[in-house]
């Protein structure tokens, strides 16, 4: 019947109406005919579908602490904003990865992206590729290189992306090898999605890059770290040259100032957030300063967005909608602030302290790629 139906309808009107309808719906719709099988698996129909919708939807990473065993245990939660952007409801129920497991510190799982609708999810140990619409995932496999004898490797950053001009998506690990701690080597291995296997990235210099819970972004199509210098920078990696750079900080912004790093995206704008250091004493006055970068990559755009505070909290997490500020307290709740009107309200989010990761995704059809498969994502 639905076959017939094509005969009545011009391709690109079904295309249209599709390009209007839930991940849910279509999905429903590949079961009814090969032609709309078709359409909705194309990669030019995944492409639009994605760009065509403005709904931003929230996933929610947060750890439970299992007394039994000593594990954490990783939940995915899936909300989106009502009007009122205080307001929170589910959109589908929460989701257990259970391959990302650590028995220490669940503090350094991180969520990277999206890229094209996918996330990477990664302890340092064990990395996912997840779509949070269809709840499809693969595990990345550990990188197999060794060091030498009486050395010890260091996880630095993990970074997640798509090279367009090889079609491909890559995961990127920077380490420090060392065999005395005050004298380490930075080790760069990618791994390519469509050969599945891990090489090493050789020839280029890379500061010394240090961890921070709200950092490790994906942005311009570059991942973005913090690393040390003679001063903090923003060491960035661009994936379709594989070439490494740094973005320089607000000139007024230095490492001993007592404050912390993050990274965040206001507006589509990378934007820089500096806040009280959580393990400090300094006076509770301290207040978090939103730096914009207006033109990417030129460090004179940078612009004081706003200070906001006092306010006590662990970690920033991420911006909705251009202006409702996502934060993270230290007794492991989530907050938002409003940057327009500085209402501040509990968001009614509780997890273990600083296990919270926030992505702001839309829905997508983007599969994930198993062994041997051919990467579909076309450009535009």
């Amino acid at each position: 019947m639905m076959d017939r139906i094509m005969k009545v309808l011009p391709q690109d009107v079904v295309i249209y109406i599709f390009l209007m309808l839930p991940v849910k719906s279509l999905l429903r719709f590949k079961c009814t005919c090969k032609t709309f099988c078709n359409i909705i698996n194309s990669s030019t129909f995944i492409h639009l579908h994605l760009h065509c919708s403005n709904d931003e939807l929230i996933l929610f990473k947060h750890s439970i602490k299992q007394e039994e065993d000593d594990l954490f245990k990783n939940i995915l939660s899936f909300l989106s904003s009502e009007e009122n952007c205080f307001d929170f409801k589910a959109v589908s129920p929460d989701f257990d990865v259970p391959e990302v497991t650590t028995t220490s510190a669940c503090v350094f799982v991180q969520v990277i992206g999206p890229c094209n609708g996918l996330i990477a999810i990664t302890d340092s140990f064990a990395t996912i590729l997840f779509n949070p619409t269809t709840r499809h995932y693969r595990s990345i496999p550990a990188c197999p290189f060794g060091i030498p004898k009486r050395y010890r490797r260091s996880i630095s950053g993990i970074g997640f992306g798509y090279d367009s001009i090889q079609n491909d998506y890559k995961f990127i690990r920077i380490s420090e090898v060392y065999e005395d701690y005050m004298d380490k080597d930075m080790k760069v291995d990618i791994f390519d999605l469509s050969t599945d296997c891990w090489r090493e990235l050789n020839g280029q210099q890379v500061p010394l890059v240090f961890w921070t819970s709200c950092s490790e972004i994906l942005y311009n199509n570059a991942c973005h770290w913090f690393a040390s210098t003679d001063d903090t920078i923003i060491l960035c990696f661009e994936m379709n040259t594989e070439e490494f750079y740094h973005l320089q900080l607000p000139e007024s912004c230095h490492w001993y100032d007592g404050k912390s790093d993050g990274l965040i995206i206001v507006n589509n704008c990378l934007s820089y957030i500096r806040y009280p250091d959580p393990l400090s004493d300094r006076p509770a006055e301290v207040l978090i300063d939103i730096w914009i970068m207006k033109e990417y990559n030129k460090r004179e755009s940078w612009i004081k967005r706003c200070s906001i505070g006092p306010i006590t909290i662990d970690t920033p997490l991420a911006v909705l909608k251009g202006d409702l500020l996502l934060l993270q307290t230290k007794n492991g709740d989530v907050i938002g602030y409003d940057l327009n009107s500085h209402e501040i309200r509990d968001l009614n989010l509780y997890g273990y302290p600083r296990s919270w990761r926030v992505v702001i995704y839309k829905e997508s059809l983007t599969p994930i790629p198993r062994e041997g498969d051919t990467i579909l994502v076309k450009k535009f």
